[in-house]
């Protein structure tokens, strides 16, 4: 079978599905986005793009999509958030175009999608169905077989399981492979910028580091509102990320932070809460025809940004293993996987390190303060360079992209 023959069928159109339609599009091999929503649900906070995300997203012709809607913030300030002593500075702005050849934005989660799901639908080789709710995955002799919770069945060359944190493909190729919750939450809400104080009305993404939790916040809708994200340890399991969140059981978390803090949770009209969790390491990705992609291969912490970055870097890897061997999506998928996994195992890594530095408290809180003060502004970008550079697998499958 070649490329030119029965798509590949990829199970969710959220950034990583329609990334990956998108970046197989660019090598001339058909997809089928399997959606079960209307494309609609990519909405409701906002989200970080490093530069390796907007070097690959810029390489696919999506940047010009997304940037409109998007807003370069000049710098990172990392705060105390019981004394709201300002600690550190990250600087942004054209620094990471000059170092890493691509921007670093913050936009609004469902700008991103919209900026990606116009450019897939745009491109021939993309098939994109909605309401197509997966219940069932069968290996076929030479292809797979997805079928819907409504009895109807699809067939493609093979599959990509891009359908995220509780994914239904994951199930065959990892039966065993349980999510645990990680002992912490994470609560969400929008602010207008119009009248707000500083610093919450400085052009930068805040980081707020306290004891057993932390607060960012960031502008998106192209500095038209911030974006706040509330992190605390403990909470309790909930599948999905937007259930309704209680305010004052926050803020009761955020009791000894600094007046200036509290003021900016305050602010927010309505929460929405979701819990955190790990998936253990998975022993494959893979199973003949059938691969996953994202967060139903390798679930990140949050305390890097790197979710939907990890995605697209999946997603532009996948396409050039799979243009390179059309014929053979299994070896093509194994050669993915080995590119992919040792980043994504580091990224998830580092992102439960930085996760404990942010939450510390005791002694360790006043050491962490005082290395961030005496930290080097000018070599603040530093210990980002092996995240943000190209990396060899995107590096190699941007160059067929």
């Amino acid at each position: 079978m070649t490329k030119q023959k029965r798509p590949v069928l990829i199970a969710g159109g959220g950034i990583g599905g329609l990334s990956a339609s998108i970046a197989l599009a660019r090598t001339g091999i058909k997809t089928s986005v399997l959606e079960r929503s209307a494309f609609t649900e990519e909405s409701g906070a906002g989200i970080q793009l490093g530069p390796n995300a907007t070097r690959l997203l810029r390489d696919m012709g999506v940047l010009d999509a997304i940037e409109p809607a998007a807003f370069k913030p000049e710098a990172i300030w990392l705060f105390d958030g019981v004394s709201g002593k300002r600690l550190a500075t990250v600087p942004l702005g054209d620094s990471p175009e000059q170092r890493y050849g691509a921007p670093y934005l913050t936009l609004h989660r469902a700008d991103l999608h919209s900026g990606l799901h116009k450019v897939a639908k745009d491109l021939s080789p993309v098939e994109l169905r909605s309401d197509f709710e997966i219940a069932q995955v069968q290996a076929l002799e030479d292809g797979v077989a997805v079928q819907n919770i409504g009895g109807d069945s699809v067939e493609g060359s093979s599959l990509v399981g891009a359908d995220g944190l509780w994914s239904v493909v994951r199930k065959p190729i990892a039966p065993h492979a349980d999510l645990h919750f990680a002992g912490a939450t994470a609560s969400r809400g929008l602010v207008p910028t119009k009248d707000l104080p500083a610093p919450f009305s400085e052009p930068v993404v805040g980081l707020w580091l306290g004891p057993r939790s932390h607060l960012v916040h960031y502008p998106v809708r192209r500095g038209e509102a911030l974006n706040v994200v509330a992190v605390t340890d403990g909470g309790g399991e909930a599948q999905g990320w937007n259930q309704s969140g209680d305010a004052a059981a926050l803020l009761s978390e955020f009791t000894r932070w600094c007046r200036e803090s509290k003021s900016l949770l305050e602010r927010v009209e309505a929460w929405r809460r979701w819990s955190l969790y790990r998936l253990p390491t998975l022993s494959r990705w893979s199973a003949g025809a059938t691969t996953l992609l994202g967060d139903a291969a390798h679930p990140v912490l949050p305390f890097l940004a790197q979710g939907a970055a990890l995605a697209i870097e999946d997603a532009v890897t996948l396409a050039n293993s799979l243009g390179a061997l059309p014929d053979d999506p299994a070896a093509a998928f194994r050669q993915y996987e080995a590119l992919r996994r040792p980043r994504a195992t580091r990224v998830q890594r580092q992102s439960r390190r930085f996760g404990w530095i942010y939450h510390l408290s005791g002694p360790a809180r006043f050491a962490r303060n005082f290395a961030l003060e005496h930290r080097d502004p000018g070599t603040a970008l530093d210990q980002f360079d092996w995240l943000y550079g190209a990396t060899s697998d995107a590096a190699t499958a941007k160059s067929n992209v």
